[in-house]
């Protein structure tokens, strides 16, 4: 005879009857998987716990080149800056995408799929969070002296008016009951299994509001001296990341000015020399026939228009220079935007001045709001944030600034592949320092610079978001399931009670399914309030 296989752990060149018949009615060889139950197989393995791990991992790691690499959408003039430093390795990086990271195809992969990922993973068990959160409470174990805290007494009382009185008792004590038989079943903290569900819920909703935003939404940024003004559409913005799905129709018809801005400076202590607080006074409409409003625009306290909020986010100097060329022709005048490169407000901007005659001319160097030599390193270096001593120290090209190509051009960055550097008698770089109200000379009769005075500017981003108030929904409903999850203990208690020996014999049994709790102190409450129960002072026994 044949012995019986364990566990289905069939001989090896075993083939089931019905795989061999499904396999023959599929036209394939017993064995092979046809193409359906490939996708199933490939949907099991993306929708796991452990695909999900490992696709957030992937994500996490794939986000350190968007911290490491400046990146293009966000600091254009430092990816330039990296970009021209490191020739050989700036046509690979491009190839890979590492200059726009979180637009590239390989991380909108990663996140797709982790997405589908948990979704799969939530759907599921959410059904059987579900199942769980209706199910009636449990059979008694035909044994229930077995369970850890358990007791049991005899008592006159008929067996129906102790099993009444059992289900009178837990039902006032919120617990879900069921008869059965000689028993009494009673379960609570179901709500338990209702912030599980609630929690991976609020997963789906967090990433359906993400997933609105990034779609419907838009942000951009532009950067504004005081004293000019903004209108909300697409030409008025220096950077903008629209969503796939955006319109330019859904933009608010809003506009501001930039009527002043203010910074509190701390001097004294050990951060002084640092920023305390920032202020932009603006003057807005809703739309061009609203009347005008005031608000003060500060850091984390957005202007919100409608469904677009506007936010502070930066600020700098700009200082205001006047180019006139060898015919004393004006060929650049106005405030120019320098961008900081530290704390102190050390910025790096560029002057171009294609107009210029005999040829044209380029400037690029630093501004020092605080102006102070290093004997050191022998250069300036800026000693604090605010303009107590400004200066502009700045380099002179001449030549084809390459404007002239049809090619856009930074407006922070110059073009110097077909320029010449002027330079004094000893090859050291002519270099030009203005302090306000002072005007340069430019050798060989190229013409001046005149340093007329220094403006402020601020960098404002303009952001609508439409899924944002779904997602925050869902964290708020993630974080109340969370903790339902966490501090309700559901409990289940048995009480049985059957004629022995012309008394009633009662048994009670509780089990705490969370692991923790005083179960034994919830046992001894109800076995003292069912009906013919011994008092401690009786000197009956109770096991």
């Amino acid at each position: 005879m044949n012995e019986p296989v364990l566990n289905d752990q069939r001989p090896e060149g075993h083939v089931d009857t019905q795989e061999r018949d499904a396999a023959r009615r599929d036209g394939r060889r017993s064995g092979e998987l046809n193409f359906r139950e490939l996708l199933r197989w490939t949907w099991r393995q993306l929708t796991s716990m452990r695909t999900a791990l490992v696709l957030l991992l992937l994500l996490a790691l794939a986000a350190i080149p968007g911290s490491l690499i400046p990146q293009q959408g966000v600091d254009s003039l430092k990816t330039s800056r990296w970009q021209d430093a490191h020739p050989k390795l700036t046509p690979v990086y491009e190839k890979l995408s590492l200059f726009s990271v979180y637009d590239s195809p390989w991380f909108s992969a990663i996140y797709i799929l982790l997405m589908i990922s948990l979704v799969g993973c939530i759907v599921p068990r959410t059904l059987v969070y579900w199942r769980g959160m209706r199910a009636k409470p449990p059979a008694a174990p035909r044994n229930l002296t077995r369970l850890p805290d358990h007791a049991s007494y005899r008592t006159d009382a008929e067996v129906d008016e102790v099993l009444e009185g059992a289900r009178a008792l837990l039902r006032k004590r919120r617990y879900r009951v069921e008869t059965r038989a000689d028993a009494v079943s009673a379960e609570r903290g179901y709500l338990r299994e209702a912030g599980n569900l609630l929690f991976h819920l609020s997963v789906v909703v967090v990433l359906v509001g993400f997933a609105i935003g990034g779609l419907f939404g838009y942000k951009g940024g532009v950067i504004l001296v005081v004293g000019n003004g903004f209108s909300n559409n697409l030409t008025q913005y220096d950077d903008f990341v629209p969503g796939s799905l955006f319109k330019a129709s859904d933009m608010e018809p809003f506009s501001f000015d930039v009527k002043d801005f203010s910074v509190d400076w701390l001097s004294s202590g050990p951060r002084a020399g640092m920023a305390r607080a920032f202020d932009a006074q603006l003057a807005y409409r809703t739309s061009p026939d609203a009347p005008e409003q005031q608000y003060d625009l500060k850091v984390n306290h957005p202007l919100t228009v409608g469904n677009t909020e506007v936010f502070l986010i930066g600020h700098g100097y700009a200082p205001v220079i006047t180019v006139r060329d060898g015919k004393g022709n004006v060929v650049y005048s106005g405030p120019t935007v320098f961008l900081p490169t530290d704390q102190s407000f050390r910025s790096f901007g560029v002057v171009k001045a294609p107009d210029a005659q005999p040829t044209q001319i380029g400037l690029e160097g630093e501004f020092y709001p605080t102006v102070a030599f290093s004997k050191q390193t022998g250069s300036y270096f800026s000693a604090f944030g605010n303009t107590l001593d400004p200066l502009v120290s700045m380099i002179v090209y001449t030549g084809d600034l390459g404007m002239d190509t049809g090619t856009s051009q930074s407006v922070y960055a110059l073009d110097k592949s077909k320029t010449t550097m002027l330079t004094k008698k000893d090859g050291a770089p002519y270099r030009i320092d203005l302090r306000p109200g002072q005007t340069a000379k430019l050798p060989n009769g190229l013409g001046s610079v005149e340093l007329d005075g220094v403006k402020r500017w601020t960098k404002i981003q303009i952001s609508q978001t439409p899924g944002k108030h779904i997602a925050l929904a869902g964290v708020i409903l993630a974080l109340i399931g969370l903790l339902g999850s966490l501090f309700i203990r559901p409990r289940r208690v048995w009480v049985r009670a059957r004629r022995e020996g012309g008394v009633t014999l009662v048994e009670v049994a509780a089990l705490d399914r969370s692991g923790g709790g005083d179960v034994a102190t919830v046992l001894d409450e109800i076995v003292a309030a069912l009906p013919g129960a011994p008092t401690k002072d009786t000197g009956e026994d109770e096991s």
